[in-house]
């Protein structure tokens, strides 16, 4: 058994790590950039989070540095997850990774995104589990860390075998799976299968991490006693709610719930999240904020007609002096 109370044992080629809590927060492109992750560790130190997805050909061509040289700028363990169709160039990726201080690498085989699955990365590996498998062996035979691997159900719902190709990422070096309870067919449309996730526990000797339609510590718990998994990985519940993995780890570990940020709160970590982004990419943090912003400003008396402007605000001083302002306006609060 690869798992003890809050903790999962993962044994790579020659270095072993342990996570110290059960909840994962997902790589989310665009989102979980390093600023995020800070927020994500504010309320859940030992959570595991990864970077954004590192393209290995980028990496070839000299690009997507700047993704690895900020693990060496934060604390807790950070993940890297890297997509591609090559092994060579998986592995290539893999070891730059490692060098730079990864986790643990993660091999994405679940993106169902057009551009990246049609080209055979990410979700287009469930067409062609031989060359999945090949990618997994070249990947960890290359690192001594863990190497793990996130994917769904299956292509479509006519040709899923979510049990043999995962049975086959094990056998291939895979030292902890992560399954998103749909197929690539669905997207993230109806709900997340959470029975087949169980099937695949069941098979399967590795820890198996659950990931779809979880954005509650309760849909944590009945994911978990559900699936029977290892632990649970959070996507979109943590768009706008940074916390939630926080909130997940205490409930987990029966520890007292931490508190969802209040209105005022909540506008506040939204100003502070822009001033860092603009600090880190100039104008252009302004661009990446929006989504942020138009997720965390909701939920209370005004919020749309704020969204409305902050989304038109042309600079980031007008964004601020828009938040500023309704935090004026809501004035002290309690939680």
């Amino acid at each position: 058994m690869n798992t003890l109370d809050n903790q999962i044992f993962l044994q790579g080629n020659g270095v072993s790590r342990i996570l110290n809590s059960r909840v994962l927060q997902s790589p989310l492109a665009g989102i979980t950039d390093s600023i995020f992750r800070k927020l994500v560790r504010s309320w859940a130190p030992e959570v595991l989070v990864f970077t954004e997805m590192v393209n290995a050909h980028s990496l070839e061509l000299g690009h997507g540095e700047e993704k690895l040289k900020e693990l060496s700028q934060e604390s807790g363990p950070i993940a890297v997850q890297i997509f591609d169709f090559r092994p060579d160039a998986m592995a290539f990726a893999a070891k730059r990774a490692e060098e730079a201080g990864a986790f643990l690498i993660d091999i994405n085989m679940g993106c169902p995104v057009k551009k990246i699955a049609h080209k055979g990365g990410g979700s287009g590996l469930l067409k062609d589990p031989l060359l999945a498998a090949n990618i997994v062996k070249a990947v960890a035979n290359a690192v001594q860390i863990p190497v793990t691997v996130k994917t769904r159900l299956g292509w479509c719902n006519e040709s899923a075998k979510p049990i043999e190709f995962s049975l086959l990422m094990q056998e291939s070096g895979a030292q902890m799976i992560t399954i998103h309870g749909r197929t690539r067919q669905e997207h993230f449309s109806g709900k997340a299968n959470w029975e087949a996730i169980r099937s695949i526990k069941e098979a399967l000797s590795i820890p198996v991490i659950a990931n779809g339609d979880v954005r509650t510590p309760d849909e944590a718990k009945a994911c978990l006693s559900l699936t029977k998994a290892d632990g649970i990985m959070i996507g979109r519940g943590s768009m706008g709610a940074p916390w939630l993995a926080g909130q997940i780890d205490s409930s987990l570990r029966g520890d007292s719930l931490l508190k969802t940020p209040n209105t005022k709160e909540k506008l506040e970590i939204a100003r502070n999240q822009l001033l860092a982004l603009v600090k880190q990419k100039g104008s252009h943090g302004l661009l990446i904020a929006r989504k942020h912003l138009s997720w965390t400003c909701r939920g209370f008396n005004g919020a749309e007609d704020l969204r409305y402007e902050l989304m038109r605000a042309k600079t980031a001083e007008e964004a601020i002096t828009l938040l500023n302002n309704q935090i004026a306006v809501i004035g002290p609060q309690k939680n």
